[in-house]
């Protein structure tokens, strides 16, 4: 009875984390590392000068990516009693990787096979091999995934907004961007 219980429980505990991969990234503090990196960091560089980034999960649209990172960039020019940010740089990374759900050279046997040759009728003798020919349609799938982080240099700073093109009114962009920023769901 323990072990189909520890059984029941992993299959869950799998489900759960399946289940929570399949949605695109919330508007969140940054969790994981390298490729499976999602949500927003910052870092203040001067008094007024921070670096912010938002990255996104592979469910999760380059338009939110940007969106979250003007969000997440005045939040923290409200959270430091400043009015207005002005974007000195800004850029979107875009990965991409493709996977494999057998990997090169794996077969049935493991990375050792068997090799014969054969006679078609209109083609003459072939040779079966797994790295190269594949009469028999082995079944495996390829798929491209994209993933996208977007990375920000601002300045922020208290007054009316200044008259530049890079400028961003802090309270204007909460407010027209909030409502479609989705933070995440209580557990």
């Amino acid at each position: 009875m323990k072990l189909s219980a520890k059984s029941l429980a992993l299959a869950l505990a799998s489900g759960l984390a399946v289940a929570s991969c399949a949605y695109p990234t919330p508007y969140q503090p940054a969790t994981g590392t390298g490729f499976s990196r999602a949500g927003y960091s910052d870092e203040r560089i001067e008094e007024n000068r921070f670096r912010v980034s938002f990255a996104g999960n592979t469910l999760t649209s380059r338009e939110t990516v940007e969106r979250y990172l003007l969000y997440r960039a005045a939040q923290l020019t409200l959270e430091n009693g400043a009015d207005y940010f002005v974007m000195v740089n800004r850029d979107t990374d875009h990965q991409q990787r493709t996977y494999n759900s057998r990997p090169y050279g794996a077969t049935p046997y493991g990375y050792w096979s068997p090799y014969w040759s054969y006679y078609r009728p209109r083609y003459g003798w072939r040779y079966w091999d797994p790295f190269y020919d594949d009469p028999f349609g082995r079944d495996f799938d390829v798929r491209t995934v994209d993933r996208y982080q977007a990375m920000a240099e601002i300045v922020i700073g208290r007054g009316p907004k200044p008259d530049d093109v890079r400028a961003f009114d802090a309270r204007a962009v909460i407010e027209n961007i909030g409502p479609k920023v989705e933070m995440p769901q209580p557990r």
